[in-house]
């Protein structure tokens, strides 16, 4: 039988120290079994380098960035799929997601390109601002936050929560802080990237696990794989980390899926403390960057996301590989200084 050969589009090719998810999620479309695909990248970027992993992206087009608005963004993707007519797109970035929840009913109608997104009434109340709350919602122990927008702010803070605390970005970037000075240095830093308000958050002591899945929609999690990480950067990211045997982190999950109805991927971040508590310190709606990782433990999820869109009949995952590890690492590319002119000058390669 032969198989459905989709034209599939992803976003988030950057591979810095904080990686985007793009890379991954295309890797594990490379893997899938059901279907062959065409990849087209969806870059911000000149040097983003997945525009140039010809062995993985068949073609890139530069989109505008979140801030240029829904009708920019929605014009561009109608041109890309007049040229490419893609099948399913997938968002991979927290900043450009509420403009594609916004107008996914549009693309899905009148350029007939799928998408796996939460809800906008998921996506808004799983944000960092609203996780306390969220967390009392769901029965979830989540870390006691306040959202500051000045750094005179932070001193009265310090006197409620102690040290160490975490000052958190609206979208990205987390940093620990064991003084006031440090405290608002991290504002100021954190701030000047990605605005206002900052989140300031009691610091939880324990080892991080997170959780990378996915729900239909409909209250069932089709496919869940935990993971601790085993080496951290400074940004907190996993540079390392490795799958793990834990009932009680799955039964967290499958129970918030339920309860929440949860569409499309997620992240879920946790601090296990040596008391086996389990604290949710952030929720991401979308793959993270080790998404790949439960490719090699088992399920692959990209895969999984992309039939049940499109219709077909999905079964849940309902096991995967125990100590499996993911290493991330660097590697240097050759290019042709041709190429960057052309994607800098046409915004196509």
């Amino acid at each position: 039988m032969t198989k459905p050969k989709y034209t599939i589009a992803v976003t988030g090719l950057n591979a810095i120290d904080s990686p985007g998810p793009g890379m991954a999620v295309i890797r594990a479309l490379r893997d899938a079994e059901s279907f062959e695909v065409r990849i087209i990248g969806l870059s911000y970027e000149t040097l983003e380098p997945g525009i140039y992993m010809h062995d993985l992206v068949d073609k890139t087009y530069q989109i505008p960035y979140p801030s240029a608005g829904q009708e920019v963004l929605f014009g561009r993707i109608e041109y890309i799929n007049s040229q490419e007519n893609i099948d399913f797109l997938y968002p991979n970035f927290d900043a450009e997601l509420f403009n594609f929840i916004c107008i996914q009913d549009r693309i899905e109608s009148e350029l007939d390109i799928k998408m796996m997104l939460p809800t906008k009434e998921q996506f808004e109340a799983r944000h960092k601002v609203n996780l306390f709350e969220y967390g009392i919602e769901h029965n979830i122990k989540v870390p006691f936050a306040k959202m500051v927008y000045t750094p005179t702010e932070i001193p009265p803070i310090v006197n409620d929560f102690g040290f160490p605390l975490v000052v958190k970005g609206k979208y990205y970037d987390a940093k620990i802080a064991y003084t006031a000075d440090q405290a608002i240095q991290h504002f100021n830093k954190i701030s000047a990237e990605w605005g206002v308000p900052i989140l300031v958050q009691k610091f939880v002591h324990g080892s991080e696990v997170n959780v990378c899945g996915i729900g239909d929609g409909k209250g069932t999690t089709m496919g869940a794989v935990p993971m601790r990480k085993l080496y951290i950067t400074d940004k907190g990211k996993a540079w390392a980390g490795v799958t793990l045997e834990d009932e009680k982190l799955l039964e967290i999950t499958n129970e918030l899926i339920k309860n929440t109805k949860w569409n499309g991927p997620f992240e879920l971040e946790f601090m296990k403390t040596t008391d086996d508590e389990y604290f949710l310190i952030e929720i991401n709606p979308r793959f993270p960057a080790w998404c790949y990782l439960t490719v090699g433990a088992g399920q692959n999820q990209v895969e999984s996301l992309v039939n049940i869109a499109m219709g077909k009949e999905v079964a849940p995952f309902t096991s995967f590989e125990i100590g499996k590890m993911f290493i991330r690492y660097s590697e240097d590319m050759i290019v042709d200084m041709k190429e960057f002119e052309q994607i800098s000058t046409i915004g196509e390669l």
